[in-house]
């Protein structure tokens, strides 16, 4: 009986990291920005802090998730050709030689829409599932 529930408890977290690893991860600014498409090069000069600014010349926040989830490894991936330990370099030499500072950082999916829907200048990345009317997405990688 104990083997049995083990077997399930281990077979259901693994189907949970694949969900995570296979979620679909989609790039959002407010409903309210001005903003409604972005090529993966303009998001990654905003998220690799290239460029300050949106391609109207607009202020741009990013925001970005913690170190460690799927989403922010999809999305670096696919968007910057980066994988997380080539980001953490990055940003380590960025910081150190004073020419920039990394995205905010925020725990979840839900924090990235509240912030992201309340500022028109942010733009953040979700996973697809949690798109409601609040923000728009503007590139899917």
């Amino acid at each position: 009986m104990f083997r049995n529930y083990l077997t399930l408890m281990l077979l259901l977290a693994v189907s949970a990291f694949a969900a995570t690893a296979n979620a679909d991860v989609v790039v959002v600014v407010s409903s309210r920005s001005p903003i409604k498409s972005l090529t993966a090069e303009q998001t990654a000069k905003i998220f690799l802090g290239k460029v300050a600014t949106f391609p109207d010349g607009r202020m741009a926040l990013p925001i970005d998730l913690p170190e460690g989830s799927g989403l922010r490894d999809e999305f670096y991936t696919r968007v910057a050709h980066k994988n997380s330990s080539q980001l953490t370099a990055y940003w380590a030499k960025i910081i150190f030689t004073g020419d920039g500072r990394p995205p905010k950082l925020l725990p979840d999916n839900a924090a990235v829409i509240k912030a992201v829907a309340r500022n028109p200048n942010a733009i953040g990345y979700i996973d697809k599932a949690a798109v409601n009317r609040s923000v728009r997405v503007v590139l899917k990688p």
